[in-house]
């Protein structure tokens, strides 16, 4: 009896042994996101990722199993997302006779997004003593992952705490993007998409698809600037201060 019982509770182990667990755990876990965010009628502060992002976390917890045993599986999903940033090139390219019309407005905004969008978490944790590994974490949060990824690894920051940290950036941003939109009566859906790629990265380009082809191609193009903006100026300004 003992013996069945010892190797009932090594199942789990073997199976994430193999990536399929991890993956499939993964994709069953954004699917019931899915399902269950269109049951809420679509509550912004809660998005499917996030649902996805506690279920997994709740499984981890429950199963005799590791973080790093499910990282080991997961791994080969983050391979996606490098051709996935790449392939928001076709939504750019449909809005692009547009996106042409408003250069000027998108070239004197989008340094000033992206700088208060990586400065406000740092200065704000840095007041409250925080270490340098925090701020390197919190520093590149408004980023698309595969970009923040390489930039918190670069910085000295947790790759833990980044990945946290960019969840809790995505949500935060849509909702509060959203909200300020009706407060202020603001309904272009470009002006909207563009405030949701900046701030939002990934997770906000997948709300402002979700609005319009146009929202979600000015998203594209504010996330993509952003972070290779992030990218290229923030590592020379970290140095000269840590």
């Amino acid at each position: 009896m003992n013996d069945w019982l010892e190797r009932l509770s090594q199942l789990p182990q073997q199976w994430f042994d193999s990536p399929i667990a991890a993956i499939a755990l993964t994709l069953g876990a954004y699917f019931f996101g899915i399902r269950l965010f269109k049951l809420m009628h679509r509550p912004t502060w809660c998005p499917p990722m996030l649902i996805a992002a506690i279920l997994i976390a709740v499984t981890i917890a429950l199963l005799p199993i590791g973080i790093d045993d499910y990282n080991r599986g997961a791994g080969w999903l983050m391979l996606l997302l490098g051709p996935a940033t790449v392939a928001l090139a076709v939504p750019l390219y449909q809005q692009l006779p547009q996106i042409r019309a408003l250069w000027k407005p998108i070239l004197l905004t989008l340094p000033l997004s992206a700088t208060l969008a990586a400065c406000y978490a740092v200065i704000i944790a840095a007041t409250m003593g925080a270490p340098k590994e925090v701020l390197a974490s919190l520093a590149p949060k408004s980023v698309t992952s595969p970009i923040a990824l390489g930039l918190a690894e670069e910085l000295g920051g947790s790759r833990a705490l980044l990945m946290g940290a960019l969840l809790t950036t995505g949500v935060t941003a849509i909702f509060g993007v959203e909200w300020l939109s009706r407060v202020l009566r603001i309904r272009d859906p470009r002006l909207i998409g563009l405030a949701l790629g900046i701030n939002g990265h990934a997770l906000g380009t997948v709300r402002a698809f979700e609005i319009s082809s146009a929202a979600g191609a000015f998203a594209s193009l504010g996330m993509s600037l952003t972070g290779a903006f992030t990218a290229v100026v923030l590592p020379l300004v970290w140095h000269l201060f840590y």
